[in-house]
């Protein structure tokens, strides 16, 4: 007499880790971009805005500072002291000057200790005063645009590009680390935001490296004249992308009666490259991969509906005949 097999309800310890991996799986898409817009901001704060704010506020203060190490009407112990109708504050180490910065420096200070010397209280006027974060980061932006504004229409001449050129070659191509980082970099930001690169509108399937292996790549140019003439046909020029950094890649020259237009855009080609095949457009897929995957995600959100309602139920003994 044989029972009929009936499904193993998961274990307690199985039942958590599948919750873990479900939650991980969708809080940490999230938390990571999070933590990777924050590190890019400390970096931008630490590297670029802090360094740039610390020389500013030197030269300004060097520019507007009014520091004195003696007054002719001070007398020892005295706090202030006028001159030319300016009423002067000593510091810590003896300097004099305008009372005004001093209390403007000690007023938003709060708990913290006002500098020692007259020009550290200087740059911390100069900070509170011209340097605060709602003026600085603004004007930051602006002149960054500004700069990259003029530096692409400086190469977009001739003389730029040369020089442009010319300076790659000789220096950043010539270090032994830094040609190597600059190298993939620059590979990365050409695809990006080249010009040319961004009309790869058309997407096809090639049979590349051979007969029978299908690689995606996108239409760059009619190919060349003399391809064409021994071809007696036309011919395309393909760049066949790798993955997962598409940015890299071959060019190959194909018939384009050995092509097949692919009705899938240009942002979806290059999700599936960069997933290695794993993003599928709706679209590409068959009926019957289509409902496999629509009743795995059902049956997925079903289970994780029940499942932390459910109690471990302990496993009868198996069934003996006598």
């Amino acid at each position: 007499m044989n029972s009929e097999e009936q499904p193993q309800k998961p274990s307690g310890i199985q039942a958590f880790r599948r919750a873990l991996l479900r939650g991980l799986g969708l809080v940490l898409p999230p938390l990571l971009t999070v933590l990777i817009l924050i590190w890019v901001l400390t970096t931008v704060q630490n590297y670029v805005l802090m360094p740039v704010e610390s020389t500013a506020r030197y030269v300004v203060s060097m520019a507007i500072r009014d520091v004195r190490q003696t007054m002719p009407d001070a007398k020892p112990g005295d706090e202030t002291a006028m001159l030319d109708n300016q009423v002067y504050h000593r510091t810590a180490n003896g300097n004099w000057i305008p009372e005004y910065v001093y209390t403007t420096v000690q007023d938003n200070l709060h708990d913290q200790p006002i500098p020692y010397s007259g020009a550290a209280i200087y740059q911390e006027y100069v900070q509170i005063r011209f340097l605060q974060r709602r003026y600085t980061i603004p004007s930051l932006l602006c002149i960054f645009v500004l700069i990259l504004y003029f530096t692409g229409k400086f190469v977009a001449i001739g003389v730029g590009r040369i020089l442009w050129t010319a300076s790659e070659r000789q220096i950043l191509h010539r270090l032994p680390v830094v040609r190597n980082v600059y190298s993939s970099v620059k590979q990365v930001t050409d695809f990006l935001l080249n010009d040319r690169e961004l009309e790869f509108t058309r997407v096809v399937a090639v049979e590349y490296p051979r007969k029978g292996i299908w690689s995606l790549g996108f239409v760059t140019s009619e190919s060349l004249l003399d391809i064409r003439s021994v071809a007696n046909e036309p011919v395309m020029t393909v760049l066949i992308p790798t993955s997962p950094m598409p940015a890299t890649g071959f060019t190959v020259n194909v018939k384009k009666s050995e092509t097949v237009d692919l009705n899938i855009s240009l942002d979806q080609a290059l999700q599936f490259i960069v997933s290695c095949g794993v993003v599928v457009p709706d679209h590409q897929m068959t009926r019957e991969v289509a409902n496999r995957i629509s009743t795995q995600i059902a049956e997925a959100q079903q289970n994780g509906m029940h499942e932390d309602d459910q109690e471990p139920v302990e496993q009868s003994p198996p069934f003996v005949q006598k």
